[in-house]
Order: structure tokens, then C-alpha cells, then sequence
């Protein structure tokens, strides 16, 4: 057999050998790329767990001015809003617990409740109280004075399996707000004043 003719044999070869593969299953092929993913099985009651965990640290952060601590809890790309409508980030609210700026005699959480959305991402609302709360102020010449009872939302994310605040809010509640609410519209039913402060709130002037 020539050189030629072998040639021929091997193409006519791999001809043969493709056509009898099995032709492709478009089916199933297209039921792989549409269906839904599984849902990640994950325990919302862990996931509670650690977000109160770290709250309570946050807490005990902003009174024992352990920025060490925060710097671990708080994600890079945290948002932190406190009470005062001041915008703060990571390296804001680590200076501010750092500086032992803020004093209490107690800085307490109340009613506290985690909502788990998914496997990654959760949020807790509450209340704090400060009691005899001081914050020194750069170019003030007397201390804030932060005492009072604040609501809080504050956001969690999970990455690479640590869970880490990635928002924060808090605003200070006004009961004499609420009193002339209740007083303009007594049919009302207006909630009872509340009281807590955002962990943001424990290193800023008002939260």
C-alpha cells in the first residue's frame, strides 16, 4: 500500500469512527444550563448566634477602646452612618475607639433582633441605652454629651466564611417626639419610647 493510499484509509478512518459517536443529548444538555442551582443548606440559628456574638463585641469594643478587636468585625468597605447624619468608615470609627474619646458608665443592648437572610447575609435591629455617655470632641473645649437611647440596624455579610459588618445606622430617639405624636393623634397606636444606640454609636458623639 502506497503512501498515499494510507492516508486516504486513516481520514476515511476518523470519518467513520466520529459518525459513530452518539450525537449529543441538546435536551439535556439544555436542562443542565437552565436549572436552578441548589439552595447552600445553612442553621439561621448559627448564623444568629455569630451575628450577636460579634455585636456584643462591637459593644465591648467601644467601651474598653479595643480597636484590635473592631478591626476584625468591621469589613474594609464598612458604610457607618451615626445619628448625626455623619458618614464614617472603617479607619473613622478604628481612630474614634482608639482614642478612648468616648466614656459611658454603661453602654447596654436592648431588644435586639437578627434576621437571617441567606447563607451569607443578615442584619440585627435593636435598641441602646448610654448612660452618662461623654465624647471629646477636637477643638471643643467640653465633651459631648451622648446619653440617651438610640435605634440601630446594622448589616452582616459572609466572606470566605467570617462574618463581618459591611453597614451601619443608628439614630437617637427623641421622647418628646414621641409624646407630642401620641398627644397630636391619641387613636394613635404609638409605640412606647425605645432605647439602644448603634455599636457605631459607641465610639461617635451621637450614636
Amino acid at each position: 500500500m502506497n503512501r498515499s493510499a494510507l492516508a486516504l484509509l486513516v481520514c476515511l478512518a476518523v470519518v467513520v469512527l466520529n459518525g459513530c459517536q452518539p450525537a449529543a443529548d441538546t435536551n439535556r444538555n439544555l436542562a443542565a444550563a437552565t436549572a436552578t442551582p441548589a439552595k447552600e443548606a445553612f442553621d439561621p440559628a448559627a448564623i444568629e448566634a455569630e451575628v450577636m456574638r460579634i455585636e456584643r463585641e462591637w459593644y465591648s469594643a467601644a467601651k474598653t477602646h479595643n480597636a484590635e478587636a473592631a478591626k476584625g468585625f468591621l469589613a474594609d468597605n464598612v458604610i457607618l452612618v451615626y445619628p448625626d447624619g455623619t458618614a464614617a468608615t472603617k479607619a473613622d470609627e478604628i481612630r474614634s475607639i482608639e482614642s478612648g474619646a468616648m466614656t459611658a458608665d454603661a453602654y447596654d443592648m436592648l431588644e435586639s433582633k437578627v434576621t437571617v437572610m441567606n447563607a451569607d447575609s443578615a442584619f440585627i435591629t435593636g435598641r441602646s441605652v448610654i448612660k452618662n455617655g461623654k465624647i471629646v470632641v477636637p477643638n471643643q473645649k467640653k465633651p459631648i454629651d451622648i446619653t440617651g437611647e438610640y435605634r440601630f440596624l446594622d448589616v452582616y455579610a459572609r466572606s470566605d466564611g467570617k462574618w463581618q459588618v459591611v453597614a451601619s445606622q443608628a439614630v437617637k430617639i427623641e421622647p418628646g417626639a414621641v409624646a407630642a405624636a401620641a398627644a397630636a393623634s391619641p387613636a394613635a397606636s404609638v409605640p412606647p419610647p425605645p432605647a439602644k444606640a448603634s455599636p457605631t454609636a459607641k465610639a461617635s458623639p451621637t450614636k
